[in-house]
C-alpha cells in the first residue's frame, strides 16, 4: 500500500456482520489495496491481571479466557491484539480455540446470547516494550498507541475486554458516536 499512515474504525470490529463469515480485517485492508490477515499466537485460560480484571468486573487472578493476536498488513505486523472473555462466558467455545470464528467474535458472543450494545474506549501513547517494539519493528523512538476497549452487553455485563497496540506515527483513530 502507497499510504503509510492508516485510519482505523472500531465500529466495523463491533457490528454483527450482515451476510455470514466473513474476516472483516481482511476485507478493510483489501478495500484500501492491501492483504490483511491475523496469527493467533495463543488462547486459552489465564488468571487476570489487574487491567483485565478491572475492565471484565472479576478479581485479579480470577480465570479469563484470552485469544492473542498479531494483526498483519501486506505481511507484515500492524497490531497487537488480546481479547479478554469472562470464563463463564468463553470456556468450552470457540473463543477458547486457536481456530478461526466465522462471523468474528461478535458474531459468536451475539450467538450465546451476549451481543454487544455499548463500547468503552480509552486510547493512551507511550513507549513499547521490547518485545511489542520487536513484532511491529518499530525503532527505539517510535511510539506506540494503547487502546483499552470494554464491551457491555444488554444487560450491562462486560463480554469482552480488548487490549491493543498500534504503532502510534502509523495510525489515525476514527470515532463515530450516534446521540440520542
Amino acid at each position: 500500500m502507497s499510504d503509510s499512515t492508516w485510519t482505523s474504525a472500531s465500529m466495523p470490529y463491533l457490528a454483527l456482520q450482515e451476510g455470514g463469515p466473513g474476516d472483516v480485517w481482511a476485507a478493510e485492508a483489501a478495500a484500501k489495496g492491501g492483504r490483511g490477515s491475523q496469527r493467533i499466537v495463543f488462547a486459552g485460560e489465564v488468571g487476570a491481571f489487574r487491567e483485565v480484571a478491572g475492565m471484565l468486573g472479576v478479581e485479579v487472578g480470577e480465570a479469563v479466557v484470552v485469544r492473542r493476536r498479531v494483526i498483519e498488513l501486506d505481511g507484515a505486523a500492524c497490531e497487537l491484539t488480546d481479547s479478554y472473555y469472562p470464563v463463564a462466558i468463553a470456556r468450552g467455545t470457540r473463543l477458547a480455540g486457536r481456530g478461526k470464528i466465522p462471523g468474528g467474535a461478535a458474531a459468536l458472543l451475539a450467538e450465546l446470547g451476549y451481543r454487544g450494545v455499548r463500547v468503552r474506549e480509552d486510547v493512551a501513547a507511550g513507549m513499547p516494550s521490547p518485545e511489542e517494539r520487536d513484532v511491529l519493528r518499530l525503532g527505539s523512538d517510535e511510539p506506540v498507541l494503547r487502546i483499552s476497549r470494554v464491551t457491555f452487553d444488554d444487560a450491562d455485563r462486560a463480554v469482552q475486554a480488548d487490549l491493543i497496540v498500534m504503532p502510534g506515527h502509523r495510525q489515525r483513530l476514527r470515532y463515530e458516536v450516534r446521540v440520542g
